[in-house]
This record gives C-alpha cells, sequence and structure tokens, in this order.
C-alpha cells in the first residue's frame, strides 16, 4: 500500500482500462455505498475494510486500490449521503426561509444516516455534494454584501446548531435503545433529584430552568424549530444593525 498525496477529491478513479495490468472490477462508489450500509445498520465502527470486502466479495487489500484509507472512505461516505439533500428552493423563499430548509434538511439527513452524528469533527469535507451545501448557504445571505469572514461565522452557526441538536437526539436515541428509558421516562424518574435541586436553594439559575423551561416537552420537530429560529432571529439582529 503506497500513501498518496492530495485529498481523495484530487484523485479521480481511472476508468477500467486506462491503466495496464489487470483490470479493476470494482468501483469506489461501490464500495462507498456499501460502507454506508454497514454504517447504517451496525454504526461507523464496524465499516472496517474487512467487513465492506465481504459485503462485496472482494480481498481486504484489493480495496486500497480504489480508496487509499480508511479517512478518504469516510469523506466519500460523508460527501455521497450529503446528495440525498436537494435544498429545492423557490424563487420567492428569503434568506430565512432558504436556511431554513438546509437545516430541516440536514436534520432529516442525519437522523437517517445516525453514524454521521458520531462522527468526530476535523477537517472539513470539500466533495462536490458537501461544497453545494457549502454554495447554499453562502449564497442565500450574499445579498447583505457582508464580508467572507462574517459569512462564514453565519454559515458554522447554522452547521453547528443542527449537528449539535442532533446529536444530542442521536445520543438520547441510544440511550433509550440500551436502558429502555427514553428522555420523558427520564424526567419522570428525575424528578425526585429535580425538586431536591430546586429546594435546596444552592442553584437558583438551574432551579429557574427546571421550572420555567418547556422545551423537554417539546416534540422533537418543534424543539428543533424553537432553537433554529433563535439562530435565525440573532443572525437577522446582525444583520439589521449594519
Amino acid at each position: 500500500m503506497t500513501e498518496e498525496l492530495g485529498t481523495i477529491w484530487m484523485r479521480p478513479e481511472r476508468p477500467a482500462g486506462t491503466v495496464p495490468g489487470p483490470q479493476r472490477t470494482y468501483s469506489r462508489s461501490q464500495i462507498t455505498a456499501a460502507a454506508i450500509e454497514i454504517a447504517d445498520s451496525d454504526g461507523l465502527e464496524a465499516t472496517s475494510m474487512r467487513r465492506i470486502a465481504a459485503r462485496i466479495k472482494a480481498g481486504v487489500m484489493s480495496l486500497y486500490h480504489y480508496v487509499g484509507n480508511r479517512d478518504d472512505l469516510l469523506e466519500l461516505m460523508v460527501d455521497a449521503v450529503a446528495g440525498e439533500m436537494t435544498t429545492a428552493v423557490t424563487p420567492d423563499m428569503d434568506w430565512r426561509e432558504r436556511i431554513t430548509l438546509f437545516a430541516r434538511e440536514k436534520r432529516a439527513l442525519w437522523l437517517r444516516h445516525p453514524w454521521l452524528a458520531t462522527r468526530l469533527a476535523g477537517h472539513p469535507v470539500w466533495g462536490p455534494n458537501s461544497l453545494r451545501h457549502q454554495e447554499f448557504l453562502f449564497s442565500s445571505l450574499d445579498g447583505f454584501g457582508l464580508p467572507m469572514e462574517q459569512l462564514v461565522s453565519f454559515t458554522g452557526l447554522v452547521n453547528g446548531y443542527v449537528e449539535s441538536f442532533v446529536r444530542t437526539e442521536v445520543g438520547w436515541a441510544e440511550e433509550s435503545r440500551r436502558t429502555k428509558v427514553d428522555m420523558q421516562e427520564w424526567i419522570r424518574q428525575s424528578g425526585p433529584h429535580a425538586r431536591a435541586i430546586v429546594t435546596s436553594g444552592e442553584y437558583p439559575m438551574f432551579a429557574r430552568m427546571l421550572l420555567e423551561t418547556d422545551s423537554p416537552h417539546m416534540k422533537p420537530d418543534e424543539r428543533f424549530q424553537y432553537g433554529l429560529d433563535l439562530v435565525l432571529d440573532s443572525m437577522q439582529a446582525s444583520l439589521t444593525n449594519r
């Protein structure tokens, strides 16, 4: 196995018949699809080259002719599922509606593929589908004449909110699967502890949170939209004050 320089996106797959020697039987897209199927059913940690090779009936070492290493494979997986987002806008949609559409679609994507929420954030993926998403967000705010630093901060704010929200959703779902206790049951079981915290008087702001917030009792879609509206309101305030 040789280490190749540059990202996977700078190493296009060579069509069959264009290189000497034994012809390649598989493709990056086939390997990526198999990896996604495994990750969807068994989690990201299960997507070993051995599992993928067994799924497509290939030799393990032969996969490295198509994908240099597991990091390359993860990039291909992330960008492949990103292609499921359509962000189909209409001409009359304003920037808030466009970003709301993007956020809802991204959340839905991550919930369909929960392994996205378990992948440790690192360098950005610059595959064609991922770049299309970034272009969509940038262009949604392009008419305000913002400096690029602010555009990047705004898009990071939106992506960060969606990803944080879904990571919590996925975490609750996994805990519920493991313990058979969902969020509402956990809240019920934690009632005595919550009351003790409130009556102790030691944590007045946290006590207010326990007594005054409704978000834990909201439906997930409603809770997501409530937080997203706050993010968009903060962005709108910044845009208005320019």
